[in-house]
């Protein structure tokens, strides 16, 4: 019994005179440590003669829960006066005012790109998509366009290798909806495309969204109310649109979309080459070349498909005419969204 009062007169003698961190540590590791003092005795234990053991183990425990409430508040103690001393021996005054952080703005593309989403999904859309770095058969051939199909050239392709591309449009998320599921379908696929074009209407890089309906019996009158509500939701009802014959190799009959002409109310102008109208995008009932691509059967569904440039709305609906601001972070131009 001694030996523990002992020991625990040793121990108070030796706190009082601790002034750092490390000295509680090395406490710490000299009464509670493995091979600490206090672990010690209490292996000794079998030693003891029996009928003194549980006194003596008692008080061993009693010292060994009082060194851990000692050493815990010393510690704290002395975190307290370390954290005081940083804090005055510091050359931040932490009285000065903070310094304000200007909040950032949406993207104009990405502001109107959810403008566009919202529109498709409230008229029953659900949203879709897939790799940007694209297989050259989802790209092009599953989009019947073989390999030394002409619209190739239409698309100035950036080519990783021979069997793969950056995708040029959204459309191969069509392909890979339609191989994986069963219509009725009525899908959206908005994001990047990549094609070597650069002018102040076109950038190697660039926002599309690719739409498409499937089912059993969808015509061209679909297709034309589907694109007429979105055209006069997104721009106000009172805008022209007209359909124009044209080809595109996955769709058939084919059509790009016109609107009137926002810059000169359709009188004419630099913009619209004087014609009164701006194409904003291509449309047409699916190929049924495309649908045996997937497994459909041609005789029993049908479906029209869409593609928009978004970069190209953004232009008309705030009246900019470089598409090369979107991208240069100037951030007087980007303030104006």
């Amino acid at each position: 019994m001694d030996e523990v009062h002992t020991l625990k007169e040793s121990f108070l003698k030796e706190l009082n005179s601790a002034r750092s961190l490390p000295d509680i540590r090395q406490l710490k590791i000299k009464y509670l440590g493995k091979k600490g003092m206090i672990t010690s005795m209490l292996r000794n234990l079998t030693s003891i003669a029996p009928e003194l053991r549980p006194e003596y183990g008692s008080r061993i425990n009693d010292l060994k829960r009082l060194v851990s409430e000692e050493i815990e508040k010393k510690e704290n103690i002395l975190k307290t006066d370390e954290y005081k001393r940083l804090i005055s021996s510091s050359t931040l005054d932490i009285t000065l005012p903070g310094k304000f952080t200007p909040f950032g703005r949406e993207h104009p593309v990405n502001k109107i790109l959810s403008e566009i989403i919202s529109i498709f999904v409230y008229m029953g859309f659900e949203v879709e998509e897939g790799p940007e770095v694209e297989l050259d058969y989802y790209n092009f051939e599953a989009l019947n366009i073989p390999k030394d199909h002409p619209a190739r050239d239409m698309q100035d392709t950036f080519y990783i290798s021979e069997e793969v591309v950056l995708r040029t449009h959204t459309s191969p998320v069509q392909i890979r909806v339609m191989e994986n599921r069963r219509p009725p379908l009525n899908v959206i696929a908005p994001g990047k495309v990549y094609r070597c074009d650069s002018d102040i209407s076109h950038t190697p890089m660039f926002h599309q969204v690719e739409g498409f309906m499937v089912d059993t019996d969808i015509s061209f009158s679909h297709l034309k109310g589907v694109l007429e509500s979105f055209i006069h939701s997104f721009f106000d009802l009172k805008t022209p649109v007209r359909f124009r014959p044209s080809y595109f190799p996955f769709t058939e009959p084919s059509a790009e979309v016109d609107i009137g002409c926002n810059f000169c109310s359709g009188n004419g102008c630099r913009v619209c080459k004087n014609t009164g109208w701006i194409e904003i995008l291509g449309a047409g009932m699916i190929n049924p070349h495309v649908f045996e691509m997937v497994g459909y059967d041609k005789n029993v569904y049908s479906g029209f498909a869409f593609g928009m440039g978004v970069e190209r709305l953004v232009m008309l609906k705030f009246s900019i005419d470089d598409i090369r601001l979107f991208f240069e972070n100037d951030l007087r131009f980007l303030r104006q969204f």
